[in-house]
């Protein structure tokens, strides 16, 4: 048979048809494993659909998804962090902000806006954990204590949404002050009957924690949230004894009145906007005409036009 003899050839090559997947496609929920369509995630507000769970996100992710688009005017930008002591470990405080500065592009580990919430005009102080951990220094408490003078003096309500691993130890003491100053600030505010919300973001704990975060009118908190002073394996070994599973996450706290309401990610806009309705009216959706209308005309009458001859005076006021 002639395919005995058919003559040798040498193969081709097979083609490699793998396709190389673009990074970020996926990603994975440190949470229930799930492995997600990213985008799926994003416009979740950047929390998992399948569990809820709660992704850290940047700063400026955080102004998109909470304030009005474009109404967000930042305060106080020009601050900065010195360092007082002259404070050195591995490095020096020093060369340590200006690392965290280059790498955020941030100033310190706050951000002072003066925004619109589904129209409520704000002043929101968000705190950015990418920068020393969100740590409390003097800039810190200076720009949150500004904000709350900015919200005083405009007679807006005040948000701080906090992220913090609690005080920044190069300051020592002054860093600790900020806790009484902010507090001195936000009594003002409660003096003038002005609403302060707070919200308590993965992680709030430390000094912040045992201070400004813990004193809203409403305290919110993102789902999951670890809210505490300490974290839970240093409160064991104090005080020996094992405490309840999850006992300072943000659901715990709400089921012992720590906390008002535990709000997801995207949702919460609506429910600020909801509680600022609460506390100052809703936003008027009626549009202002400024055109004129012109005056009807006035049909002639034969008939005299009363007169009063006693008119009432209005009543003085009295202070």
């Amino acid at each position: 048979m002639s395919w005995f003899r058919r003559p040798k050839t040498r193969r081709k090559p097979v083609q490699d048809r793998r396709y190389q997947m673009p990074e970020g496609i996926w990603r994975k929920c440190d949470a229930c494993k799930e492995v997600l369509y990213a985008k799926a995630i994003q416009d979740n507000g950047m929390a998992c659909p399948r569990c809820d769970f709660h992704f850290p996100i940047s700063l400026d992710e955080r102004v998109r998804i909470l304030f009005d688009d474009g109404t967000a005017s930042e305060l106080d930008p020009g601050l900065q962090s010195i360092d007082p002591l002259k404070f050195k470990d591995q490095v020096s405080y020093k060369d340590r902000l200006k690392k965290y500065q280059e790498r955020t592009g941030r100033n310190d580990a706050v951000v002072a806006y003066r925004a619109k919430i589904e129209g409520h005009e704000v002043v929101a102080a968000l705190m950015d954990f990418s920068f020393m951990g969100g740590s409390l220094g003097s800039v810190v408490g200076e720009k949150i204590t500004r904000a709350a003078e900015a919200a005083l003096e405009a007679k807006l309500p005040l948000i701080v949404i906090s992220q913090s691993g609690g005080a920044r130890m190069q300051e020592g003491v002054l860093s600790l002050m900020q806790m009484a100053k902010i507090n001195a600030a936000l009594a003002r505010l409660d003096a003038a009957g002005l609403p302060y919300i707070s919200i308590l973001t993965n992680p709030t704990t430390g000094g912040v924690s045992a201070s400004y975060a813990m004193v809203g009118d409403v305290i919110m908190a993102e789902p999951g949230a670890l809210i505490g002073f300490a974290g839970p394996r240093v409160i064991e070994q104090t005080i020996g004894q094992k405490l309840p599973e999850g006992f300072q996450r943000s659901e715990f706290l709400l089921e012992h009145g720590m906390v008002d309401m535990v709000v997801s990610r995207r949702e919460m806009r609506g429910r600020l906007a909801r509680t600022l309705d609460f506390f100052v009216g809703p936003v008027s959706t009626e549009a202002t005409d400024t055109t004129t209308a012109e005056p009807e005309p006035v049909e002639e009458t034969s008939q005299p036009v009363p007169v009063v001859e006693d008119e009432i005076e209005p009543p003085a006021v009295t202070h």
